[in-house]
């Protein structure tokens, strides 16, 4: 017979222990939660602590002690276990996101269901919709009943719609106004760029950074007492629409009394005072003093001292409304780089890195130098990334390694393919190229390109390290033939063979100065062009000439396709030496420059300036080798080469220029999406300009002379795509003052050329 222990007050020892009503739990796990085992004696004190540490386990749903004779019966109803979990009408979260948060507060399939882990689950999804501005989210739990004791649990949600800024508020300013105050902040009412900014979307987050964001306003304006005296959010009954308040007190304008260094800088004084762009008698500014300390702290860090510590401390005056600045400097050891080790280089040999560091073991470490050796490991081209870590050296307080991680990328090409532009229509392509031959960083081509306008046959070697000093040579072969009816509608063609050396001569870490030689061999058909059969009749029609060449590259982007900062410029000329058939010269200029105006914007100016000429027995430069304007690569919106002076016969063919300039700004950032895109893709807007002339004057072309009223202007949308098959680039442009013989292409694309 069973008896309950509340209803037997004597004590007992227990002789065995029987668990009753287990599904799932083991039987041994019970065992190990409970206070007592076989052998203790059990009376009325011992009942309630045997039930509330089962209970405890969160098992069980209900538990009963009970005696019979010398034996302790312990009755239990498990809780029934999760067999499944769905959740549905979540679009802002991710599903897997939830369930795997679900997971870390205890509601998983497979576990035991606890009903208020359940009501805390639903009280955090509403508080990060909440943060996430949808306050009209409706979530409702439905736990379903199986068999064998097991439940589904569903979490239905209405998101709703988001809601928006409908009006923000600060009260409060006096020496700013509210348009003032409100650029600095992220979130903003709907506007027309809202769909794409999504800046009218309220987040607890966003509102917390733009708050710090006024805040860093005043104090970098002299407001050190300035203060958010409190913010007030308010919302809608439909709760669609937002209002926000901030209410603020400036207080006054504090200017700097005294600047002073403190501790030990290790570097004179008189070195460090200039980075210090503070004045007695300025307002005062937050951001000045931490730019200030952040430039001292470089130059430690350039000088060995790779952990020093610099902070600016400003001690405030309130009777006289002034700030004394001192500027603590603790420059700790001065470090050295122990060794400096490669990973992850499978194909590319150890020396091909190493001649590119500018940080060297054994040296003071400098954060310059190593920002300089990684910049010149990405220009290589063979690496998708390059990560420098600068770990200490353990048992050291003054050595470092460095540790060069990176991840290559294919620097072979073994291709035949397809490609189209407009100007040139089909191309069809085959060649064999390797920008890291046998792992050397020796460059190696050999290439075949046809297409209705041109045939290039090309074979190239490129050392560029020569020499030990990182002197380059390189030798290029080609054969290309030119079909310039198909190109521009004039009646001519050549046929050009060409044998080149060349010479690179390191001048700094991103500029170069070239020197080279090449012969050409020149086939040149009139045709039925009148100012080809004039020039064949002047020159001839086979030419032999030698070329010295010239030129200057400085190149500071950050990356070679798509950069977002840094500069190209690049400087070219070559002259045809005295015993060519044909002397003449050109000379070539190019400047890039790519400023960042938010992370993922940036603006890219660029310009172009050509000018070639004749001398000695040549009047004039070649004019198959003029330079030309319009199209995809210089201004959008004009089909390719036609901009320019034309033959004044009936055909009114364009014929270029000896003089060129082109140029125009574009900003440009990777699409509103995740993923790969972010890294192939481009959409801009951008703004040409540019034209070519002739300025000799010939009764067979007009007009002639250089006239700046002759620029044309175009401006449109851009979008570039590295694709796995080829580059796509598409521009839609819209000319702005075309004129009689201009040729409009609105729509212009090329595929499957390299850019």
């Amino acid at each position: 017979m069973l008896f309950s222990m509340a209803a037997i007050a004597e004590t007992f020892q227990i002789a065995d222990i029987r668990v009753e009503g287990l599904q799932r739990v083991a039987a041994g796990t019970v065992f190990n939660y409970l206070p007592v085992q076989v052998g203790d004696t059990v009376g009325d004190g011992i009942t309630a602590q045997i039930i509330r540490t089962l209970y405890g386990t969160g098992f069980f749903d209900d538990v009963v002690v009970e005696r019979d004779g010398d034996v302790l019966v312990i009755a239990v109803r498990e809780r029934p276990a999760v067999a499944e979990i769905e959740i549905t009408g979540n679009k802002s979260l991710n599903t897997d996101v939830l369930k795997q948060g679900l997971t870390e507060v205890g509601l998983a399939e497979g576990r035991v269901f606890d009903p208020s882990v359940l009501d805390r689950i639903e009280q955090e999804l509403e508080r990060q919709y909440f943060a996430s501005g949808k306050y009209g989210v409706g979530i409702e739990s439905t736990v379903s009943p199986l068999e064998r004791n097991r439940v589904a649990v569903r979490i239905e949600i209405d998101e709703g719609l988001t809601a928006r800024l409908k009006q923000i508020n600060i009260v409060g300013n006096e020496a700013f106004t509210d348009k003032e105050l409100l650029k600095e902040f992220k979130l903003g009412t709907t506007n027309w760029l809202s769909f794409y900014t999504k800046n009218n979307r309220y987040s607890k987050q966003q509102l917390s950074g733009d708050l710090e964001s006024l805040r860093s306003f005043y104090l970098d304006r002299g407001y050190i007492g300035f203060e958010i005296t409190s913010t007030q959010v308010s919302i809608s009954p439909d709760k669609k629409d937002i209002y926000l308040t901030v209410a603020v007190r400036e207080g006054d304008v504090y200017r700097v009394s005294d600047i002073q260094l403190a501790g030990e800088p290790s570097v004179p004084a008189a070195q460090l005072f200039p980075l210090i762009q503070m004045r007695r008698g300025e307002v005062y500014s937050r951001k000045t003093a931490t730019e200030s300390a952040d430039r001292v702290s470089q130059l430690l860090g350039e000088q060995g001292y790779a952990f020093a510590n610099v902070n600016a401390v400003p001690e405030v005056d309130d009777d006289t409304n002034t700030v004394a600045v001192t500027f603590f400097i603790d420059p700790g050891k001065r470090v050295y780089v122990r060794r400096i080790n490669m990973q992850g280089n499978v194909r590319t040999r150890d020396e091909v890195l190493r001649r590119e560091m500018r940080q060297l073991e054994t040296a003071w470490f400098s954060t310059e130098l190593v920002k300089r050796s990684r910049e010149r490991l990405q220009r290589l081209g063979y690496f998708e990334t390059v990560n420098i870590e600068t770990p200490a050296v353990p048992g050291t307080a003054d050595q470092v390694d460095v540790d060069v991680t990176v991840k290559e990328r294919a620097s072979g090409n073994l291709m035949a393919g397809v490609g189209f532009s407009q100007s040139q229509g089909l191309i069809l392509n085959a060649s064999i190229s390797q920008s890291n031959f046998l792992g050397t960083g020796k460059r190696v081509a050999l290439a075949a390109n046809t297409s209705r306008v041109t045939q290039l046959y090309r074979l190239a070697y490129t050392n560029p390290y020569f020499t030990v000093d990182g002197i380059s040579r390189g030798f290029d072969l080609s054969y290309r033939t030119t079909d310039f009816d198909q190109l521009l509608g004039a009646d001519y063609s050549t046929d050009v063979g060409r044998a080149a050396i060349n010479f690179g001569l390191p001048i700094s870490d991103s500029a170069t100065a070239g020197f080279g030689a090449y012969y050409q061999y020149t086939k040149f058909f009139a045709g039925q062009s009148f100012l080809a059969q004039d020039f064949v009749a002047q020159n001839g029609d086979v030419f032999n000439d030698f070329f010295l060449t010239a030129s200057y590259v400085n190149d500071t982007r950050n990356s070679a396709v798509f950069p977002s900062e840094g500069a190209l410029q690049s400087l070219f000329g070559e002259i045809a030496i005295p015993g060519s058939d044909l002397q003449y010269y050109r000379l070539m200029a190019r400047a890039r420059q790519y400023i960042p105006l938010t992370e993922r914007v940036t603006l890219a100016l660029q310009g172009d300036l050509g000018y070639g000429g004749g001398f000695g027995s040549t009047e004039a430069m070649p004019f198959f080798q003029n330079f030309y304007a319009g199209g995809p690569r210089s201004v959008r919106g004009f089909r390719a080469n036609t901009l320019g002076p034309r033959e004044t016969t009936l055909f009114r063919d364009p014929v270029g220029g000896n003089m060129e300039l082109t140029g125009g700004l574009e900003i440009y950032a990777p699409p509103p999406v995740g993923g790969n895109f972010e890294n192939t893709v481009r959409i801009g807007a951008f703004f040409d300009f540019g034209n070519v002339w002739w300025t000799e004057e010939t009764p067979l072309v007009a007009p002639t002379g250089f006239d700046l009223s002759e620029l044309r202007y175009s401006t449109g949308l851009s979008f570039a795509w590295l694709s796995p098959v080829g580059a796509l680039t598409l521009s839609v442009a819209q000319p702005l003052n075309k004129k009689d013989l201009d040729e409009e292409e609105i729509f212009q694309f090329s595929f499957g050329q390299s850019f």
